[in-house]
């Protein structure tokens, strides 16, 4: 280490393998070099902090210099860019141990402690953000790092300078060099340039520092005059009287990178064991990512207003369209800059953000439903992921849910609403699950339903499949498919009291019922009378047992199921077509054969399927049709 006395400058080689500790922080720590300049507001901050802080005791150390500010000037022409606070400032002991972290750790020692960081080893590895080793980030971009520094209350200012390549030495200047504070000049590499072009910095500093509790102003050029690039005003730290519309949405685009209004907004402050202000926002469109595989959030984290991550996991998977932030006034900067580390405080965070969430949203279908009823129809499919996920806040989820339902025409039913028009006798909440809201209305396993007036949910959302699998019930009301077991419709008569008049299924039928079993054989489970079916003179439904009819077809698609189960084929007693098959003689034994299977294979199209052998499925409509053509047939 360097040990600078009061009458000489005096270099001395570091201890740490500084070669080694860049290439660490490049591969491991930061996994982009723009962070440098974060890390470097956000020490002449904490600088500007420190001031103020210590000004309460010893007012005359701000002297005539009142207000704190960061100063960011850019010297394209020799590639300098300089970072400048009217803080703390350091003498020359403090610049020794502040910027002589790597030094007085040991090679071995500090080497250790950042590789444990950067691998969420531990929790004494409190370097990321500290005075040292967010510092030395600047030399991922900057070939010399020289930093001039004024401690307030003092009449001495110091040079540190070193090239990170081995040594560093603090030098005596002039103590009218720097009135107070600290200013780092970066020399930049020539891959490096572009942080010397104006529409750079003020990006970074809007996209990562722009809230910082400090002003920051833009040197353009040498000689020019300061311009302020960012007020040291956080809006999430604003009183919500104070803030308009206007701003929630200039804020929103700017954070979310979107160009529409948002929805709703979230913005609340939690204090007492845990101090946090949260601002979010339901976008008013889908983003383009929504449904990316990695389903990850876009919640920025912010310790103390000092910009954390932009993708922190602060709320669930299923509320990923949610845009906005977190600032905690209680998670430490060192908690990770790049990789979020597991803590109580940040599990508590999560916690109350979701829940808050999600009673703004339940507080919105009450208040404005016309306003929720438009997120619903945005974001519904990825909400009802946190029915199958979040077992705590399913039943809070499932009254959030809304859906379309052979009763509701276009418009969206809630399961409050469902349940209200429960008929008597009525024990499940039915619905039938696929991948076309259109085929869904149209599908014969409806028919029984709707001519006893039990409204049965659409679900068209290959999400749907699996929730009402583990969503339980609601309001004592089990989830049943109406593809699956028995219908169970004996108890609640058809609202045609003809229909309920009618009288079971002829002998004829029973005897063809049977003869279709033994026709198809190994192809379906079982062949039996339906009460399900009306209009339609067959449908396929699955065992009471296992995955209804969707989620067999999902889980088969994806590999996750060895061998499907067979179907069930129900057969409608009173249609015409089958009473008129059942009442062939043994003469026409081949064409009620060719009948059996193309029922069956009628059953699949109707169901969405193709017939398990398209050959034999022609073959056979074309002797069934060549028959049709006979005179008297």
């Amino acid at each position: 280490m360097t040990m600078t006395e009061e009458s000489r400058s005096e270099s001395r080689p570091f201890e740490a393998d500084v070669a080694k500790l860049l290439q660490l922080m490049v591969h491991s720590v930061y996994s982009d070099k723009s962070v440098f300049l974060r890390e470097l507001i956000a020490n002449a901050a904490d600088a500007c902090e420190r001031l103020r802080y210590e000004a309460i005791a010893s007012p005359s150390l701000l002297a005539d210099d009142l207000k704190p500010r960061i100063t960011l000037g850019v010297d394209a022409e020799n590639k300098r860019l300089t970072i400048e606070d009217n803080g703390i400032g350091m003498s020359r002991e403090e610049m020794v141990e502040a910027l002589g972290t790597i030094a007085r750790s040991g090679t071995k020692a500090f080497l250790d402690r950042v590789a444990a960081d950067a691998a969420g080893l531990g929790e004494e590895s409190a370097l990321i953000g500290r005075f040292g080793v967010g510092f030395y980030s600047a030399f991922m971009v900057a070939e010399r790092v020289d930093v001039l520094s004024h401690r307030a209350g003092t009449d001495a200012s110091w040079l540190w300078s070193s090239d990170g390549q081995g040594t560093f030495s603090v030098t005596a200047v002039p103590a009218e060099t720097m009135r107070r504070g600290t200013r780092v000049i970066l020399h930049l590499l020539d891959d490096a340039k572009s942080y010397t072009e104006r529409s750079t910095i003020e990006r970074l500093v809007k996209a990562h520092s722009g809230h910082v509790p400090v002003p920051i102003f833009l040197v353009e050029k040498p000689g020019a005059e300061a311009v302020e690039i960012s007020d040291g005003a956080a809006l999430w730290a604003k009183p919500k009287a104070e803030i308009t519309q206007g701003d929630y949405t200039d804020f929103y685009r700017s954070i979310a990178g979107q160009f529409d209004e948002p929805v709703l907004t979230v913005h609340f402050r939690a204090e007492g064991r845990q101090d946090y202000t949260t601002l979010f926002f339901v976008p008013g469109s889908r983003p383009f990512d929504l449904f990316d595989p990695d389903r990850k959030g876009r919640i920025k984290l912010y310790v103390k207003r000092v910009f954390i991550t932009d993708a922190a996991d602060i709320l669930p998977r299923y509320l990923r369209f949610v845009r906005g932030l977190v600032d905690s006034a209680d998670l430490p900067l060192n908690v990770s800059r790049e990789k979020i580390q597991e803590s109580p405080l940040l599990a508590a965070i999560r916690k109350g953000a979701t829940n808050r969430v999600i009673s703004e949203l339940e507080r919105l279908s009450e208040k404005e439903p016309v306003a929720y009823t438009r997120i619903w129809e945005t974001f519904g499919p990825v909400l009802k992921e946190g029915i199958y996920e979040d077992f705590e806040r399913r039943d809070a989820l499932l009254a959030l849910a809304r859906f379309k339902t052979t009763a509701s025409a276009e418009a969206w039913r809630s399961l409050k609403d469902y349940v209200a028009a429960l008929k008597t006798k009525q024990t499940a909440i039915y619905y039938l699950a696929g991948d076309d809201i259109e085929r869904l209305k149209s599908s014969p396993q409806l028919e029984g339903f709707r001519a006893r007036g039990i409204e049965v949910l659409l679900l068209p959302d290959p999400v749907d499949s699996f929730w009402v699998m583990s969503g339980g019930s609601f309001e004592g009301k089990p989830f049943k498919s109406v593809t699956q077991g028995a219908a169970d419709l004996a108890l609640i008569p058809p609202l045609d009291a003809q229909a309920a008049e009618q009288s079971e299924a002829a002998p004829a039928v029973k005897i063809f019922v049977a003869f279709l079993k033994s026709m198809l054989g190994g192809a379906v489970a079982d062949v039996r009378v339906s009460d399900r079916l009306t209009d339609s003179a067959v449908c396929l439904v699955a065992a009471d047992g296992g995955p209804d009819r969707a989620l067999e077809k999902i889980l088969a698609s994806a590999g996750r199921l060895p061998s499907a189960a067979k179907p069930i084929l129900e057969v409608n007693p009173r249609h015409e077509l089958i009473v008129a098959l059942a009442t062939l003689g043994d003469g026409e034994r081949a064409f009620r054969e060719d009948a059996a299977h193309l029922l069956f294979d009628e059953a699949r199209l109707l169901d969405g399927e193709q017939p398990a052998d398209t050959r034999a499925f022609s073959d056979r409509l074309a002797r069934v049709l060549k028959r049709g053509l006979r005179p008297g047939a």
